[in-house]
């Protein structure tokens, strides 16, 4: 078994749910795919023009969840943390059929995602896999907002700050090493809000299925949640996590360094765009002997599915 080549899941998988924003209950499965697949999000509940592909230029709202929206309109919103622990545990090919517009945001994190593809295993192909490697630095900011791309020749690296004025508390910051650190503390790692934008979320339609349950939910400094944090750096580790499942909307695995100050989806779209829209920022490489990024050949890559 070689974790150069592509990857799926053994058998299919089926989680049940409630949407964070639309509070409708869904069901979702994902399958097993052939090389060469990719991503694949197919809406059930649908009989015509229900195939979307998560790409990044099909993002067609980034405010408080990233939605991918195919040419005939049709969506699937929340994809991020599912596209999260795809991307860290290495899975290549899938198809993910739910029967409405919101993944199941299970507890607010990857967590349980992850733990279910774990246990039902992979399974490898013999077709190598492709990596997207950054060349030139690309930076998109938004006021006091920005990410970064660099290129880095071993590994892909996020930095990720987060200020908030009105708490300080969530003045977080943290690095992760994609391929080479345990992953653990950032699948866990819950979406938050403060108490206050509660009631003004739900009257604008969202976090209709929101609850103590999935959501970490501040009041000042004090944690609502009876579970209080499960890691010290919960806060930012979430915004990591939000960030890779975002980049993954790219299409391949990357190598380089993401830097990122009070981003958010929006923000990491935008960079991502920017990024991509010019063939001299990057390159597709078909990974082999002779070109594997260093963190390769050191640490399986999917080290954190064993």
């Amino acid at each position: 078994m070689s974790v150069l080549n592509q990857k799926t899941i053994k058998n299919f998988l089926e989680f049940t749910g409630v949407g964070l924003h639309s509070g409708k209950n869904v069901k979702m499965r994902l399958y097993p795919a052939s090389p060469n697949t990719g991503i694949i999000f197919k809406r059930s509940d649908l009989k015509n023009h229900n195939i979307i592909y998560p790409n990044v230029f099909n993002v067609s709202s980034a405010s408080y969840c990233t939605k991918i929206t195919n040419e005939n309109g049709v969506s699937v919103s929340t994809v991020e943390h599912l596209m999260a622990a795809l991307c860290g545990l290495g899975i290549d090919n899938l198809l993910i059929d739910l029967n409405s517009e919101e993944l199941p945001i299970m507890d607010g994190s990857a967590k349980n995602f992850v733990e279910s593809i774990q246990n039902v295993g992979f399974k490898v192909s013999d077709q190598p896999i492709r990596i997207i490697k950054i060349n030139k630095k690309v930076v998109h900011s938004d006021g006091e907002k920005f990410i970064s791309f660099e290129p880095n020749k071993i590994s892909l690296e996020i930095d990720f700050e987060i200020k908030f004025k009105q708490n300080s508390i969530l003045n977080q910051r943290n690095i992760k090493n994609i391929y080479m650190d345990d992953l653990n503390d950032m699948y866990e790692s819950r979406t938050f809000c403060l108490f206050e934008d509660v009631e003004k979320l739900k009257k604008m339609g969202l976090a209709q299925g929101g609850s103590l349950d999935n959501a970490i939910v501040l009041k000042g400094n004090e944690i609502l949640n009876p579970e209080k944090l499960r890691n010290e750096n919960e806060f930012v580790n979430h915004k990591i996590l939000d960030c890779l499942g975002d980049i993954y909307l790219a299409g391949y695995k990357m190598v380089g360094k993401i830097t990122s100050s009070q981003g958010g989806h929006n923000v990491t779209n935008l960079g991502l765009r920017d990024l991509l829209s010019n063939n001299e920022n990057f390159s597709i490489i078909e990974l082999k002997e002779k070109n594997i990024p260093h963190s390769f050949l050191v640490k399986n890559p999917l080290k954190n599915s064993a």
